[in-house]
């Protein structure tokens, strides 16, 4: 087959996905894009107690400032506990969370060439009475994510007065502005990582998710 022909047969096979083309036109226009519904109920079910299963048996460590290679445990900043969650050896919980987010990003890099090479993902819980102050999730020594994801794995009956929102900072007319999402469950939230700060408000009842980001080279 031919370059030419080649070319032709791939335009051919793609399928515009008018959720994925939502979430790009948000970030073109504000940088952040929320997606309500992203995993269905029985699927954050599954992901809810996979993370469950793997606090009570203590596999949870406390989060910390920083990456990998320079990490600082700092309570005044943050109260989470956390879990690296791996594609390579995901269990079937997990599996469903790669599935979803692959679709995504294969979507992203065929229609906006965004380069995303790899990802890291950790499961996330905020104990009563924690929170993450503002920040920006980029490092002086490693400027390589590009899009932060957070997917909300809580009780379907969660309440915005169990705060634990997430608050992300823009601005609109020169004038910062504050934009405030509540972690119901199903929902995902992405947003250029090196471009906006954010914080979690503090927590009335534990608060569970997955967080992670999209890498460039």
């Amino acid at each position: 087959m031919v370059q030419q022909d080649l070319e032709l047969f791939e335009q051919l096979e793609f399928k515009e996905n008018p959720l994925y083309e939502q979430v790009i036109s948000d970030l073109l226009e504000k940088k952040y894009s929320i997606i309500d519904n992203f995993f269905e109920e029985a699927e954050v079910n599954k992901l809810r107690g996979s993370l469950l299963n793997k606090y009570e048996e203590d596999n949870f460590k406390k989060a910390a400032i920083g990456n990998r290679t320079n990490e600082i445990i700092a309570k005044s900043i943050r109260g989470d506990f956390i879990l690296w969650i791996n594609e390579a050896d995901a269990g079937e919980a997990e599996k469903i969370y790669f599935n979803k987010i692959n679709s995504l990003v294969d979507y992203l890099n065929r229609t906006c060439f965004m380069g995303i090479l790899t990802k890291e993902f950790h499961y996330a819980l905020y104990p009563e009475g924690t929170f993450y102050k503002r920040h920006l999730d980029t490092f002086q020594n490693d400027g390589r994510r590009k899009l932060s994801m957070v997917c909300y794995l809580n009780n379907e009956d969660w309440k915005p007065e169990n705060g634990g929102e997430l608050t992300i900072y823009t601005e609109n007319g020169g004038k910062e502005e504050e934009i405030n999402i509540y972690p119901f469950p199903g929902r995902v939230v992405i947003f250029e990582s090196q471009e906006l700060e954010h914080e979690v408000k503090p927590v009335k009842v534990p608060r569970l998710s997955i967080t992670g980001w999209l890498k460039t080279r």
